[in-house]
């Protein structure tokens, strides 16, 4: 494969931001250097001016194929990733059938061999009755087990105390759970429908999806994961209070419990729902100014470990129905990365914290091999950003296959310029480059 030679661009990686050239070949970073502007190369990038992130690594996506591609498919969405500079995505289970067999899983992973643009890796998924097949997912090519301790579509929801013991502790690898209290949540939607009968409005979602319902099933998932001994991770955080359970007093390699924050709750707050409406409806809801500041400091304090997107598309039509048919989530993939550097230019994160959450601490985590860092031998994922080229979200240029952003109309002030895959330029100056495909995520398990 061609060789390509980045000159003079700022790096941000490890903790660092510094100017150097990075050399790639065969689908890896072959030298880093001050002076390589003499090394042969197929081709050569001038990236002066230009800031070089190792390529984000997305723990949380639905890309909802096979049997929901009405919505989205693992080809229209990988587009989008890498578009907004994810280089690799971890996929999650409800999709239809619920990825809940390992044939069905394999079945995914052969339609992302032929179709994903980006690096991929599907998580298992748990019922009250498929414990033998979760017990032979594979540590070393399958990110993880996904567990709905919470509110769920299909057969996913996990509700029997004893099916939830045996998964912990047994596991053959990471748990990731979705943690919402299914009881309080059919009292609290009793209690609107009292008020409202069928036409419930918006804002009352996080009301009914409230910071009781998420704090009373996070820490019964951290009681039985500090029972068993399972190793944890808890997903698209949306309370301040469930912040507080987490740890930062050790490094991540060492945690056993560890916890995920998503663009939108970094984002948006209640005050949103006036004005979007269903479009800003995710499970976890978004919640109030004082819960997303403390997520904010949670991971600035390292007490959250990881961002992600919980990229969750529908079709606008259905998004546009009345409170209890329009469903939860939205396409976030393709302006994450934007979003979280419009945070950098408010002060919120700086260039390194964003780096090491979206990249280097998903590696770490989930123990990927040799990605999520701009290292010599490592697979070259990598993502050049413009930190002061401003663009405007607009239907023309989304690339999910839903058609349409709760991002639209808002004007970033960074963009991404060009995206690598394993080596291939797979995205650049608004434009996919087709012909190449990812590679299966690997764990050093």
């Amino acid at each position: 494969m061609a060789s390509t030679l980045l000159l003079n661009g700022t790096l941000v990686n490890e903790g660092k931001i510094f100017e150097a050239d990075i050399l790639i070949a065969n689908g890896r970073i072959e030298r880093i250097g001050k002076d390589l502007q003499h090394v042969a190369a197929d081709q050569t990038i001038d990236a002066t001016g230009l800031h070089i992130l190792p390529g984000l690594i997305d723990d949380q996506v639905h890309f909802r194929e096979p049997g929901l591609t009405h919505k989205a498919e693992i080809y229209t969405e990988s587009r989008a990733a890498v578009a907004g500079g994810i280089t690799s995505f971890m996929e999650m289970p409800n999709t239809v059938p619920n990825t809940l067999t390992q044939e069905l899983l394999q079945h995914k992973y052969d339609i992302a061999a032929r179709n994903s643009i980006a690096n991929y890796s599907f998580f298992m998924g748990a019922s009250n009755d498929n414990i033998d097949e979760v017990l032979k997912t594979n540590p070393k090519n399958v990110c993880g087990v996904k567990i709905f301790m919470g509110s769920s579509t299909g057969n996913m929801l996990v509700d029997n105390q004893k099916t939830l013991e045996h998964i912990f502790s047994n596991s053959p690898t990471l748990i990731a759970t979705h943690c919402e209290s299914e009881e309080i949540i059919r009292a609290n939607t009793a209690k609107a429908r009292e008020q409202y009968g069928e036409q419930v409005p918006m804002h009352m979602h996080p009301v009914i999806r409230n910071e009781e319902a998420c704090y009373a099933s996070s820490s019964a998932a951290i009681a039985l994961a500090k029972k068993t001994g399972a190793r944890l991770h808890i997903l698209h955080i949306s309370t301040g209070k469930e912040t507080l359970q987490f740890d930062n007093s050790i490094p991540l390699k060492e945690k056993k419990i560890t916890a995920e924050a998503c663009v939108h709750h970094l984002w948006f707050t209640d005050a949103d729902y006036a004005e979007k409406g269903s479009l800003i409806k995710w499970n976890p809801a978004v919640k109030t100014a004082t819960d997303r500041e403390m997520i904010r400091k949670a991971v600035n304090e390292n007490r959250i470990d990881v961002l992600a997107t919980d990229h969750a598309p529908h079709t606008l039509e259905e998004k546009q129905n009345s409170y209890f048919s329009a469903p939860s989530g939205g396409p976030l993939v393709q302006h994450n990365l934007p979003a979280l550097l419009d945070l950098y230019h408010q002060g919120v994160f700086s260039l390194e914290k964003i780096v090491e959450k979206s990249a280097h601490a998903v590696a770490e985590l989930f123990e990927i091999t040799n990605r999520g860092y701009i290292r010599e031998g490592y697979q070259a994922d990598l993502v050049v950003v413009n930190l002061n080229k401003a663009w405007e979200v607009h239907p023309s240029n989304l690339l999910y296959k839903c058609g349409w952003s709760p991002f639209e109309g808002h004007q970033f002030k960074a963009s991404v310029e060009k995206t690598f895959v394993n080596g291939h330029l797979v995205y650049s100056d608004g434009r996919v480059i087709e012909g190449t495909t990812g590679e299966r995520l690997l764990f050093s398990r």
